[in-house]
């Protein structure tokens, strides 16, 4: 009589044992911030933007690098309108100043005064969007409102109607204040657009439910998480701002005649343009690449921080 019990077949193990549900510690968790970077760095737009931005601000914190032409105090009046000569390679502004030297020494001043107003409105925008998305109510309300008035104003008419008051103080600061006192209603949309997305996430609750007050778990848990929209704004901004001070310069109302600028090179070369219209095509040039070097650059930090920009491509 056979045995009623079943014979069962076991497969012989293999000699390296795989592992299927291992969880490698040694790995680097994925987050927003990293796959943004993996992204970005693959682009070589990315990599032309940066280095276009890298010298634009190299030559304003250190022009001495690229000349050692001074901007002002080597002006000719026989070099009025000169071409290309040896050592100024692009020849010479109607006053005879070196053109080359001039644009270099002016991205000092556009920068700074886009940096400045960039951070002004930053500043603004993220305090009134975080406070009226995070708090709502009656405060949302009335700091809706106010958005909306700074919204409807176009703030490069703002800044010439307060730079027009303020004509015996102008300056760089007084300047930035006027561009990004009047520019951050934007920024505040969209920071509060994404602080009412992050508030309702389990680790504000938590935060709260752990006895943290409402501003504590604003500054430490829903800003950090929602900083990711206003740094892209913020770069987008600054390109605004820098195209801002070029024009109220142009039109008069910016800085003094005397400071260098590309909005005032441009504006002076303008008298010249049908004789010697390099003068006002170089810093054209300088203030065009500029400022895309930077629209690009945030547009491509906007796709990398959007995971669905990413799996579209």
């Amino acid at each position: 009589m056979s045995d009623p019990r079943a014979t069962h077949y076991v497969a012989p193990l293999p000699a390296e044992t795989v592992a299927v549900d291992v969880v490698r510690i040694s790995e680097k968790p994925s987050n927003l911030w990293r796959d943004a970077w993996a992204d970005m760095r693959r682009r070589p737009m990315f990599w032309i933007s940066l280095v276009i931005v890298f010298v634009v601000l190299l030559m304003a914190v250190w022009p001495t690098l690229f000349t050692q032409t001074p901007p002002n105090n080597d002006c000719q009046l026989e070099n009025s309108n000169g071409g290309p000569t040896a050592g100024h390679p692009l020849g010479f502004t109607f006053q005879g100043c070196d053109i080359y030297a001039r644009t270099v020494w002016g991205a000092r001043t556009s920068l700074s005064v886009g940096l400045l107003a960039t951070a002004i409105g930053a500043i603004i925008g993220l305090v009134m969007g975080a406070l009226a998305g995070f708090y709502g109510g009656w405060l949302d309300a009335i700091l809706s409102r106010i958005g909306d008035i700074f919204f409807s104003l176009p703030y490069i008419l703002a800044a010439v109607v307060v730079m027009s008051v303020l004509a015996q103080y102008k300056n760089v600061f007084v300047l930035a204040f006027a561009i990004g006192g009047f520019a951050w209603a934007s920024t505040a949309r969209v920071v509060r657009a994404e602080v009412l997305r992050v508030r309702q996430a389990d680790f504000v609750m938590a935060s709260r439910a752990l006895g943290k007050s409402r501003f504590g778990t604003l500054v430490s848990h829903v800003i950090p998480n929602a900083i990711a929209p206003l740094l892209v704004v913020t770069t987008l901004s600054l390109a605004a701002a820098i195209v801002a001070e070029a024009s109220l310069s142009f039109l008069g109302v910016g800085l003094g005649s005397d400071t260098m600028s590309w909005g005032n090179d441009i504006s002076q070369a303008q008298q010249s343009l049908r004789v010697a219209p390099m003068a006002l095509i170089y810093p054209s040039i300088a203030l065009s690449v500029t400022v895309l070097a930077f629209i690009m650059l945030g547009e491509l930090v906007r796709d990398a921080l959007d995971p669905r920009a990413r799996a579209r491509r």
